[in-house]
């Protein structure tokens, strides 16, 4: 069973990372997306610390811990005001499908560089025409049959941080011998391969991980880039990585939530109508602590579903992950909805800096997985109602 109180050493972690956060704090990140720029700073003293490779395995470079502590330094980045997005895709998702499917070698070549932030990873699923149905997906590898190399073609769009990743691990689907249908596969695609091409979508959300559709057009890859170097372990290496990229965007959503609303108790406290502070009224007092009740439910149910995939209860990490997901993307819209209401208009203001977690909030309901499908989810695992697709 999972603990309901943390340990010690993850009180600690959570200290010393909410002191390195607090250190560059919002004003850091948003100077940074104004710039255009990635926030390599962070990212190096992050990983200078241990905190980008916590969960990776320490023969390997890493910390030798899990999501849960993986977790724990995405929420308090978040909660100081500048989350590292990348820690969802570099560490939790490409770093996790490697240390535990990847051959020798990949491991080697990979994990110490993912481990110390000398190296990062992006991760290639979504498809124009796939959406949430990854049966849809069409990127497909097929066998050179003059030299048993992958010539990988498809497209991708949202895939976030190719233009700092060193490789993407892309999602394709690959022709089983014995059946005839198709099976998905993942490969480790270096950024400068001839033929993988990448375009930056112009989008409304400002963030310092930009986002980009991939073309893929006969790209040779050696047999050593399949992950694994086996065809037949393909749908549990990728939900081996969709377990913790909800549980990470979880972590996103929570402390992206508790920094907008420490911003509003603290305005809440000091603004002063009609002689008293405007924290005193039940009409802003309530929904706060509304807020606040429902981003530590969240936290709960993602602590659950770390420990469950720390465990090695997939299929329960499975439900816990996808509810947590869903819990902390809700609880974080509203905490940041809340939070821009409580200050009026200096919410909308950029001295305040609140207005621009609105759109970032409500991503969280869309990525990686639509609110709508995590419903689906637990209606037909967990409920066990029929399908209505």
């Amino acid at each position: 069973m999972t603990t309901l109180m943390e340990s010690e050493e993850h009180k600690a972690l959570r200290e010393a990372v909410a002191a390195l956060g607090n250190r560059y704090g919002r004003a850091y990140l948003t100077r940074t997306v104004a710039e255009g720029n990635h926030p390599a700073e962070l990212w190096s003293e992050a990983a200078e610390l241990g905190y980008l490779g916590v969960n990776l395995p320490e023969e390997h470079g890493g910390g030798g811990g899990g999501i849960a502590e993986l977790s724990i330094v995405l929420e308090e980045l978040g909660a100081a005001g500048c989350p590292l997005l990348l820690l969802v895709v570099s560490p939790a998702i490409c770093g996790t499908v490697i240390a535990r499917f990847g051959t020798g070698e990949q491991k080697r070549e990979w994990l110490p560089g993912l481990a110390d932030g000398t190296r990062i990873m992006a991760f290639g699923i979504t498809e124009p025409d796939a959406g949430s149905n990854s049966h849809r997906i069409t990127t497909t590898a097929r066998r050179d049959p003059g030299t048993g190399d992958w010539l990988l073609t498809g497209r991708k769009v949202f895939i976030s941080g190719v233009d700092v990743a060193d490789a993407t691990l892309v999602v394709g689907r690959t022709e089983d011998a014995r059946t005839g249908r198709l099976k998905p596969c993942l490969f480790i695609v270096p950024r400068d391969t001839p033929g993988f091409e990448r375009r930056q979508i112009d989008m409304e959300l400002h963030a310092a991980e930009k986002q980009f559709e991939l073309t893929l057009d006969d790209v040779h890859l050696p047999a050593d880039a399949l992950v694994g170097g086996g065809e037949d372990a393909g749908l549990l290496q990728l939900f081996a990585g969709l377990n913790p990229e909800r549980i990470m965007t979880a972590a996103f959503a929570i402390g992206m939530g508790r920094y907008a609303l420490a911003r509003a108790v603290e305005y809440a406290r000091e603004r002063t109508v009609w002689k008293a502070p405007i924290g005193a009224h039940q009409a802003i007092a309530h929904p706060l602590a509304q807020a606040h009740i429902e981003l530590e439910l969240a936290r709960l149910m993602m602590q659950k579903a770390a420990h469950l995939y720390d465990a090695g209860d997939d299929a329960g990490a499975g439900e816990a992950a996808n509810m947590a997901k869903y819990a902390a993307a809700e609880a974080c819209v509203k905490a940041v909805d809340q939070a821009v209401h409580t200050l009026g208009g200096n919410g909308l203001t950029r001295e305040f800096g609140l207005a621009s977690l609105a759109t970032a909030a409500r991503v969280s309901r869309i990525a990686p997985v639509s609110r709508e499908m995590i419903l689906n989810y637990v209606s037909h695992q967990t409920l066990g109602l029929p399908k209505s697709y």
